[in-house]
């Protein structure tokens, strides 16, 4: 069983949940028991939260966060850039709680609880871009969009459903963009509706269906659609074949990195990990093992 002398605990109540109290009446007694000294702290912005996450990160050795994507994202910015970094557990509290689920981290939070008591603790990858980090993925294309057109009230009231319905709203919509891409192996060039830098295997609490996308393999994975067809859907799952060969493929590419730079499109929008960013053009790169995190059978 794993046990930690102090922990911090953080949760942020604006972060668009009314239930916060229930999820802390099933969450907090039982990861009181992994801990000596446990420290409960609630932010009311997210400000708030990257000061909290850099203050007691060479305080703590263990870092809890209940939250969904959006609040994993601003924690992983704030400390990834630090010389100490506490062990890092996720109790799911959002909408898809997608690196959870890489991790292999139950979404019933009384069960997600419990794996800070009876999880491992694995060395696990994140992505760097400029001065940005990221956990699941870096998109440009139909993912941003989609994004962007999630509606508030659908999103409160169907949840992940939510994301399902704006991707269908965006689609009969998204124009094609033109990309160049370099890595230290290849240049790979053409017109797309959806690039992707991947390091989480879910997006929007679906799995993809990559049998080599991995956060623990020292590497990125960069996918490419070319088009919405349906071509392009059989494809996407001929990947769960790891011997498939990106030569093999037409309406995809898809190849394994530790850098890329994306040299076009330039001035497009930024999806990170669920969160809009303004730029494009820019060097990603993998730190392999940056962070080590609780995981319930992700391998």
């Amino acid at each position: 069983m794993l046990h930690f002398n102090r922990a911090l605990f953080v949760y942020n109540q604006t972060a668009g949940e009314d239930d916060t109290h229930l999820k802390l009446e099933k969450t907090l007694h039982i990861v009181a028991q992994a801990v000596d000294e446990l420290i409960v702290l609630n932010t009311t912005s997210e400000e708030q939260l990257q000061q909290a996450c850099v203050k007691y990160s060479d305080q703590v050795d263990l870092l809890i966060i209940l939250g969904g994507d959006g609040t994993v994202h601003t924690c992983l910015n704030s400390i990834a850039p630090l010389a100490t970094r506490p062990i890092i557990a996720i109790l799911p509290g959002g909408t898809s709680n997608d690196f959870s689920r890489t991790l292999g981290i139950p979404q019933s939070l009384n069960e997600a609880a419990t794996s800070i008591l009876n999880g491992s603790i694995i060395d696990t990858d994140i992505g760097k871009v400029g001065e940005h980090y990221f956990m699941n993925f870096w998109g440009i294309g139909l993912v941003t969009e989609t994004s962007e057109n999630i509606n508030s009230d659908e999103k409160k009231r169907l949840g992940s459903i939510s994301y399902v319905l704006s991707t269908l709203r965006t689609l009969n919509r998204t124009e094609p963009f033109h990309y160049k891409i370099q890595t230290t192996d290849t240049e790979l060039e053409g017109d797309a509706i959806l690039l992707f830098v991947l390091n989480g295997r879910y997006i929007g609490t679906t799995q993809l269906p990559i049998a080599s996308l991995s956060p623990f393999d020292g590497k990125l994975d960069v996918l490419i659609v070319r088009d919405s067809n349906l071509a392009a859907f059989r494809e996407l799952f001929a990947l769960q074949n790891p011997t498939v060969e990106n030569e093999q493929l037409n309406e995809l590419e898809y190849i394994q990195v530790t850098a890329l730079e994306i040299m076009q499109p330039i001035g497009n929008k930024v999806d990170m990990d669920g969160e809009i960013y303004e730029e494009t053009a820019q060097q990603i790169t993998v730190l392999p093992g940056h962070l080590r995190m609780i995981h319930v059978n992700a391998l």
